[in-house]
């Protein structure tokens, strides 16, 4: 006959303590699944976008033309503000630049895509954009501005007067000048482009009475054509953060690019190259 020795049975302290031991077991961390996060972070390391963009030897920039962040000069190369930002990071990261020009209104999606590697093209941080993709912390500050033809919109002298029904304003498909003009002016009827060339043709001709855009583009036609712009706010009424754009979870690159940004800027360089492109017209006899 065998005899069953009971198990031990604890009370009291004894009982306390092997539950919190029995506890840290199961929370404490163990090594395989350490060694598995690491693979995984090595993993999205490698397969990061300045990965791909230092293994290939190029930076696929998207942007779209837009004065005088990005446009063609007599020859066809695309010169202005974003133009020389994208050029001058491509070569800190000693690879070449491959401009991507891309209508505004489908950037986003392009970039998701794969098409081409980062957006550097004037995008302002906005929540919605931001839920779609990750930004840089600001290279630039843009704000929205008024140009107006002396034609339909004499006498025009504020924002008020240019939000009415029977006041057509003219924006960008799926820019932040649109959105800006669909929440200060919300009365008004918006007419969408999906580039700036139409947009400022449809003023000059008297069909709209006004665009919004980023400064300083307005600022620009207006004393091109004196004749028939005017700008009846002076300034712009907005400001806005300005980021590189890129696809969510990769942190190294958005890391790259967050301090080559802290570089430039502490090196005074993005300020000279914003004076240039902004504050000055040296540049206008490059264009067609």
């Amino acid at each position: 006959m065998h005899t069953t020795t009971p198990p031990t049975r604890l009370h009291g302290p004894a009982l306390l303590l092997a539950a919190l031991l029995a506890l840290a077991v199961l929370l404490a961390p163990h090594a395989p699944a350490r060694a598995a996060d690491a693979s995984v972070r090595q993993k999205l390391s490698e397969e990061s976008v300045i990965a791909d963009v230092l293994q290939r030897g190029v930076l696929r920039v998207g942007f779209s033309t837009f004065v005088p962040w990005a446009m063609q000069d007599k020859t066809g190369k695309f010169i202005g503000f974003e133009v020389d930002v994208a050029t001058r990071l491509a070569e800190d990261l000693g690879v070449k630049v491959e401009f991507v020009p891309t209508k505004w209104s489908g950037i986003i999606p392009a970039l998701l895509t794969g098409k081409f590697d980062v957006i550097i093209g004037g995008m302002s941080v906005k929540p919605d954009r931001n839920l779609k993709v990750n930004f840089t912390i600001p290279y630039d500050y843009a704000g929205m501005a008024l140009m107006a033809s002396r034609a339909t919109a004499r006498g025009f002298t504020s924002l008020d007067d240019f939000d009415k029904p029977e006041v057509t304003i003219a924006a960008r498909t799926g820019s932040t000048a649109a959105a800006a003009a669909k929440k200060r002016l919300p009365r008004a009827t918006l007419r969408l482009f999906d580039d700036e060339a139409p947009a400022i043709q449809e003023v000059l001709s008297g069909r709209a009475h006004a665009m919004v855009s980023s400064a300083p583009l307005p600022a620009f036609e207006a004393l091109k054509n004196p004749d028939k712009l005017f700008l009846p706010v002076a300034g712009t009424f907005t400001s806005e953060p300005v980021g590189f754009a890129v696809r969510k979870g990769d942190v190294d690159t958005l890391n790259v690019f967050d301090n080559w940004i802290r570089l430039v800027d502490a090196e005074g360089w993005l300020k000279e190259r914003k004076h240039y492109w902004f504050e000055t017209n040296e540049w206008e006899a490059q264009l067609k």
